[in-house]
């Protein structure tokens, strides 16, 4: 169990007309190449998306972390993150697994703890920070489709699990739930400095500590440019399926099938000319 009684995270999974779809803003301020250039031995890295990724077959699971923790046993963690966030519910189970840990939990944010990260950050018995890495936090943020009936059950779904968020943040930073929810309304972003003045961090990384991985940026930033044109698509309420498989078009490969596209052609031919444009730079 943390040893800062931290409390606990409940998520039930949304209804059928939901999908969790990532902060465009957090994918653009994402650097990938971000690295610890000292990790002690038992370090576990979240230095992808939360959850499966669609878009590198990768990211970081509940089950990979849960199985981390397990080979470490019951020894002191350090938890490595540099991550935009991504699914809700695999944020919750990993911030869960870290919580219920019997020793010290070291979070130490390389670069960026978005969304579903920040609530992994969370977990963290000490948190340390860069100076120039950044916390962000938002209510969850979701694709909902049907009718009004489907959209208000799809609300009221996302109340208990924002009610929730805040709860934690407020329990980290020593303030009211009503300023957490006020922090999560806005969308607002903490710099290291803000974070620890805030109480969202305990303390600062040395600046020596972080690395450059320069290849791993360079592909990092082809691979963001698909997923910041995905969250586009999903922002005018093309289906997941849909918008994939036409992202997948547009960069040549050939998507196991390929639906049939409903939407604006202006507006998808205006993404995807995006998409061919950022990715040839």
């Amino acid at each position: 169990m943390s040893l800062r009684n931290l409390p606990s995270l409940k998520a039930e999974r949304l209804p059928a007309v939901c999908a969790f779809e990532p902060d465009i803003e957090a994918i653009e301020r994402w650097d990938l190449g971000l690295k610890a250039e000292r990790s002690p031995e038992n370090t576990i890295t979240i230095l992808d998306m939360i959850g499966e990724d669609f878009w590198t077959g990768e990211g970081v699971t509940a089950k990979r972390v849960s199985a981390a923790l397990r080979a470490i046993g019951d020894q002191e963690v350090f938890v490595d993150i540099n991550s935009p966030g991504g699914d809700y519910f695999e944020g919750v189970a990993i911030y869960n697994a870290l919580r219920e840990h019997p020793k010290k939990v070291t979070v130490r944010i390389l670069g960026l703890a978005a969304s579903a990260a920040s609530v992994i950050a969370m977990a963290g018995d000490e948190i340390q920070i860069g100076k120039a890495g950044f916390i962000m936090v938002h209510n969850a943020w979701v694709v909902a489709i049907g009718n009004r009936h489907d959209l208000n059950e799809a609300a009221k779904t996302m109340e208990p699990f924002d009610d929730a968020m805040a709860t934690v943040y407020a329990e980290r930073a020593g303030v009211k739930k009503s300023k957490a929810a006020e922090w999560m309304d806005n969308e607002t972003w903490f710099n290291g400095e803000q974070a620890v003045a805030e109480g969202l961090a305990d303390a600062f990384l040395p600046a020596d500590m972080i690395g450059q991985d320069t290849a791993k940026a360079t592909e990092g930033r082809r691979v963001n440019a698909t997923r910041r044109v995905d969250a586009l698509l999903a922002k005018q309420g093309i289906p997941r399926t849909e918008r994939r498989a036409l992202l997948s078009e547009a960069k040549g490969g050939t998507p196991c099938a390929t639906p049939t596209v409903t939407h604006d052609a202006d507006d998808l031919r205006a993404a995807i000319t995006q998409l061919r444009s950022t990715l040839q730079n």
